[in-house]
């Protein structure tokens, strides 16, 4: 009998707890991920790539008006699964629409999101 490989789901949990990150970070970004491949359609994130993770950035700041912390946590959690789960690179900036921060709510909201250089390597 051939073996299946493990869904993506599955290796990023793998990774995670090879790593030693906590459970509940664990939690999260598999969340976020799910979300991710949900929101196009289910398409596989090996098929995919930094268009559209700047899409599900972007309606995350502007549809669903979430948090500036929220979308980094979204963004660590696609960072992390390209990375580390499926060793693509996705390039060094990511141009999403960035969320405001609470205090910031009257500012542009156009503004970029680079990926943090602490994220990079």
């Amino acid at each position: 009998m051939v073996e299946q490989p493990k869904k993506i789901l599955d290796q990023l949990r793998d990774v995670l707890r090879l790593k030693h990150y906590s459970y509940r970070t664990e939690q999260s970004y598999v969340d976020w991920v799910y979300r991710f491949i949900v929101f196009h359609n289910k398409r596989h994130p090996k098929d995919m790539g930094a268009s559209e993770i700047e899409a599900f950035l972007t309606f995350l700041a502007v549809q669903r008006k979430v948090a500036a912390s929220t979308q980094n946590q979204a963004l660590s959690a696609l960072v992390f699964l390209y990375r580390h789960v499926l060793r693509q690179d996705i390039g060094s900036q990511i141009e999403a629409v960035r969320a405001l921060a609470a205090a910031a709510a009257s500012f542009a909201p156009d503004m970029r999101m680079p990926i943090p250089p602490w994220m990079m390597g």
